[in-house]
């Protein structure tokens, strides 16, 4: 094995190392304050349970019931009892379907002293810690892919194990098999394993609607290519001939177009399914319980002998577009109102994040940016770090994500919006953190320390091992020491991490 490769595998093994123990101090944080602090009566989704309690349902509860907060009881409930509620299709299904999967197949021996419930609440405990580990590993590779810098992608991907979106990714939400899916695909697309890509990618649509802006991976990548071909082609030639260009163009697009589409299949089947269940609706049992709820808070079930309802009529009923616009009042600056300044200033790192990494690459690469990442690279042009080529297309998705977040959605879930859908976040902050920190840019200074505290510690207590080669870990340690970029980057990181498991597990207003 070549010294790069052992170099690699011992990253991977510090990210997982990582990843595992940020996951299991989360789970032991978030019962700690959940026992704690007492739970807000917030508006919140909150059907009632159909199952009586059995032996082991109070200690999952309490270990693991800050996990089924606010958004997490949808998920719960359509993995429990299918998509009954219009609102319900807000939530997309291949989280909810892997959770009812745990709980039928690896947690059934434990039926006999769990609810249902019970087996799907211990499955987002397992489910979303494995996935989380996978993600990070999935992200360092893709990370030391496009960046071309093996510290620079470490310190990322420790960022990341930091996330300050923490508290959902480790609650029943789907960010973290969405993280998991999008990095996964992006590493494979940059292999050029473009079908695989594809599968992981149009799986990640099946997780979350904004899947859908990863086409534009796809679609960038196929008239990349196709423009090289072309210029190979006409040089081979022995010069320039038009006719190269458009037809080759024209066959890229067309491939690329053929994978967007890929990507795009399980919303059109989520809205296709929609559109059946309320629109052509059948017969079906609802339990008394459940009606009366629909009835109390205004929700609406399928039900023939109703009304159908106004958004069948549309040109293109796109049930998930209504859900948005009449539940949650989602839509093009309808979130800026004087009383939501405050979700605004919870926004306003991560925004402030997204937007300096936009500046500082445009500024370091201003004609490649100005032709779109299609020109010439150039022999002169650096081709390792954050402001490599290879980043363009990552901070163009990054953008639209940002703008898109800002003036279309609910502004405070920003940070969870970007954290679990781009990698920008994290490399622009280990990228400051390299540029700004100066224990970091000391390598001497930072290897000599680690064989000192191998020196001072027993062997056999693997308390070294653990540690050994996390650079964020280091800095942490020598807090008063570090710059003031670092201590707000890492500041910021850390108190985000911290704040949303006792706020968002006690129904307490957070991103």
């Amino acid at each position: 094995m070549s010294p790069s490769n052992t170099s690699i595998n011992e990253d991977v093994w510090t990210v997982v190392r990582f990843a595992t123990f940020t996951r299991l101090l989360s789970l032991v944080l978030q019962a700690v304050l959940n026992a704690v602090i007492p739970d807000h009566v917030a508006d919140a989704f909150s059907p009632p349970r159909s199952e009586t309690p059995l032996l082991l349902d109070p200690v999952i509860e309490a270990l693991f019931g800050g996990l089924s907060c606010w958004d997490a009881e949808h998920f719960l409930f359509i993995a429990e009892r299918g998509y009954l509620y219009e609102h319900n299709f807000a939530f997309f299904p291949l989280f909810p379907l892997i959770l009812r999967s745990l709980a039928d197949t690896v947690l059934w021996p434990l039926c006999g002293f769990l609810t249902l419930h019970g087996r799907l609440l211990l499955a987002v405990a397992i489910g979303n810690s494995i996935l989380f580990v996978l993600s990070a590993v999935a992200l360092y590779r893709l990370s030391h892919l496009v960046l071309q810098d093996r510290k620079l992608a470490l310190v990322a991907v420790l960022m990341y194990c930091l996330t300050p979106a923490n508290v959902f990714m480790i609650a029943g939400y789907s960010e973290t098999l969405f993280a998991a899916l999008t990095f996964a695909g992006l590493w494979l697309l940059e292999t050029r394993f473009t079908i695989g890509a594809c599968l992981l990618l149009g799986f990640a649509t099946g997780a979350r609607a904004n899947g859908l802006v990863n086409a534009g991976f796809l679609l960038y990548l196929s008239f990349q290519l196709g423009l090289a071909c072309a210029r190979a082609l006409s040089r081979g030639a022995g010069g320039f001939q038009y006719h190269h260009y458009v037809w080759e163009l024209i066959r890229f697009v067309l491939t690329g177009a053929f994978y967007a589409t890929l990507v795009a299949l399980p919303f059109c089947l989520f809205q296709f399914y929609g559109y059946q269940t309320f629109c052509h609706p059948t017969a079906t049992q609802v339990s008394p319980v459940l009606l009366n709820l629909a009835r109390d808070k205004g929700y609406r079930v399928a039900d023939a002998a109703s009304p159908t309802p106004k958004w069948c009529q549309w040109r293109i009923p796109v049930l998930y577009s209504y859900v948005q616009d009449v539940y949650w009042d989602v839509g093009f600056l309808r979130y800026f109102q004087w009383k939501q300044i405050p979700n605004f200033i919870l926004a306003l790192p991560v925004a402030t994040l997204g937007f300096i990494a936009s500046y500082m690459y445009v500024k370091a690469n201003p004609v490649f940016c100005m032709y779109l990442g299609l020109g010439d690279r150039g022999k002169d042009r650096k081709m390792n770090g954050f402001c490599n080529p290879r980043v363009f297309v990552y901070i163009v998705h990054s953008s639209v994500l940002l703008l898109f977040g800002i003036f279309c959605m609910h502004v405070q879930v920003l940070t969870r919006f970007l954290a679990s859908s781009s990698p920008v976040l994290y490399w622009i902050s280990a990228h400051l953190l390299f540029q700004y920190e100066p224990l970091l840019q000391d390598e001497k200074l930072f290897r000599s320390d680690q064989i000192q505290q191998q020196k001072d510690h027993k062997p056999g207590f693997g308390f070294v091992s653990m540690w050994r080669n996390n650079e964020v870990v280091y800095l942490l340690m020598r807090w008063q020491t570090c710059s003031i970029y670092t201590q707000c980057i890492l500041g910021y990181f850390i108190s985000y991490w911290f704040l949303g498991l006792a706020l968002h597990c006690n129904f307490l207003p957070w991103t």
